[in-house]
């Protein structure tokens, strides 16, 4: 069977096709079912194909792709004889490790205008007053040209907001200095969870993770997630935000023959715990339409449930380990996970699911014209490449050989909003207040040359034709810029414009 083969059973085997591959899908199962090593099987699989992935990796195991499988054993070559895998060989997988804090691979940045303010007040965990007061502020610095790239110029523009609330409420809505004090106490406590360093640049470029190497094998990304996933918010966010980059970035490519990226999305249900629903029907436009960019989307997640149903009918391909039906709510996703499957008269998918032993699991992926392949109960296949974590020495030696360290491993800190503002705040102390002479009887400017200067330069009541010509002008500006920043359908700058 062609494809990226899943498992096996005594009579048949379920293969992943390329072509579909873009459709999305589903790995889920208990804690310590196997859903590891599914993941990896279909990241090995795809990077074979020339198809780079991208992963976050939660418990440290998933590092294993970058080495080789030890020789196999007597378990091991059992369970290849009952695949009928006789060409399989211990091998290595081209990985870029990477890291939000830098300290297991390469550092990940985004900047803040990049992020947008409907993810960042996600992250920053605010409430609707709060959020319209980060959305003012975003709009005040697309309207203006001020770089939003790190969380100082974010607070340097919240401080300017709170010095000018009553001239930007008149503009731009009531800005109320307790929401934007609540604003900074949240930032202050995103800073001291050590969010800052995901902030700034070089901002990471999507073109970095679709690399092949020079056999032509996918990269795989994988990013350490064992201490982002302590701040679920950020490490969902994050995820979502690159999800939304790609969205907005990719053109339009309609059915390949097989994906230009994949992306893994582990602990899915981090990502839709306490969603607001106006992000979450966003999240299920983005799922739905970036099949057409050729990513394909794969959950992972301990039960089908924690993935809402308008998203769960997207996912086409699936794989489904052990469930123990111990809780009554374990009992509805045995249920749910039952009913969503190709049915086979063969199989009770049902009872099935709560017998599958480790490193067994229920499959399903979508064969000819699109159309659910029935349900098959197989062994899955074992990966070529080492299943647990690395040590650090390992670690390091495949880092030292990754084609972007050069380009991330060193921070930029350029002019934007706070190093702006600074320049305006100094320039504002070091001008004197010029004060205007008033016109007397003898000084000229009496009669029609009085009126002349009056309509010219204005008075005390009324601007005159210079201001009114210098404000529409700098109106002009302001608009000009704004039409440069484009946000797309999650808040982030459209097309990735910095």
């Amino acid at each position: 069977m062609s494809g990226i083969l899943i498992g096996r059973n005594d009579h048949t085997g379920v293969s992943l096709d390329p072509h579909y591959g873009n459709r999305h899908g589903m790995i889920a199962g208990a804690t310590g079912t196997g859903k590891s090593v599914s993941l990896m099987v279909l990241a090995e699989g795809f990077s074979r194909l020339g198809v780079p992935c991208f992963l976050a990796d939660v418990k440290g195991d998933l590092a294993g792709l970058a080495l080789p499988a030890s020789e196999p054993g007597d378990k091991l070559k059992a369970r290849l004889a009952t695949l009928k895998l006789d060409g399989w060989k211990p091998a290595p997988n081209p990985v870029v490790f990477w890291d939000i804090y830098g300290k297991l691979g390469h550092p990940v940045r985004a900047t803040v205008s990049e992020m947008g303010p409907a993810l960042l007040g996600r992250v920053l965990d605010l409430n609707d007053t709060q959020q319209g007061v980060l959305e003012i502020v975003f709009k005040l610095a697309d309207d203006n040209g001020w770089l939003l790239l790190d969380l100082d110029d974010l607070r340097a523009l919240l401080g300017f907001a709170a010095d000018n609330s009553k001239d930007l409420s008149t503009r731009y809505g009531l800005i109320s200095k307790t929401s934007l004090a609540a604003v900074q106490r949240a930032l202050l406590q995103l800073e001291q969870g050590g969010g800052a360093s995901f902030f700034g640049e070089p901002a990471l470029e999507l073109a970095d993770l679709m690399r092949q190497d020079m056999s032509g094998h996918g990269i795989i990304s994988v990013l350490a997630a064992d201490q982002l996933v302590l701040k679920p918010k950020l490490y969902s966010t994050f995820l979502l935000w690159l999800l939304s980059e790609l969205f907005e970035q990719l053109p339009e490519v309609g059915d390949l023959d097989q994906p230009k990226l994949v992306f893994f999305f582990d602990e899915a249900h981090l990502l839709f715990d306490d969603c607001p629903s106006a992000l979450k029907q966003r999240v299920e436009q983005v799922v739905r339409l970036i099949r057409s960019k050729g990513v394909g989307v794969y959950f992972c997640s301990q039960n089908p449930d924690d993935v809402p149903g308008e998203i769960l009918g997207q996912l086409g391909n699936r794989i489904q380990h052990a469930l123990r039906a111990f809780t009554p709510r374990d009992q509805k996703a045995v249920k749910a996970a039952a009913e969503t499957f190709a049915a086979n008269p063969k199989l009770d998918v049902r009872e099935a699911i709560g017998k599958l032993g480790v490193g067994e699991a229920l499959a399903s992926t979508l064969g000819a014209g699109g159309v659910p392949t029935p349900v098959e109960q197989v062994l899955v296949t074992a990966p070529c490449c080492r299943i647990g974590a690395i040590s650090d020495a390992e670690r390091a030696t495949v880092r030292s050989r990754s084609p972007v360290g050069g380009k991330y491993d060193t921070p930029v800190n350029r002019e934007s909003a706070a190093e702006m503002l600074a320049k305006r705040a100094d320039t504002k102390a070091a001008t004197p207040a010029t004060p205007v002479a008033e016109p007397t009887a003898d000084s000229g400017t009496s009669g029609w040359g009085s009126t002349v200067h009056d309509v010219v330069f204005g008075t005390k009541r009324r601007q005159g034709m210079l201001e009114t010509m210098g404000k529409q002008m700098v109106r002009t500006a302001g608009g000009q810029l704004g039409r440069q920043i484009l946000r797309g359908v999650l808040g982030g700058i459209f097309g990735g414009k910095r």
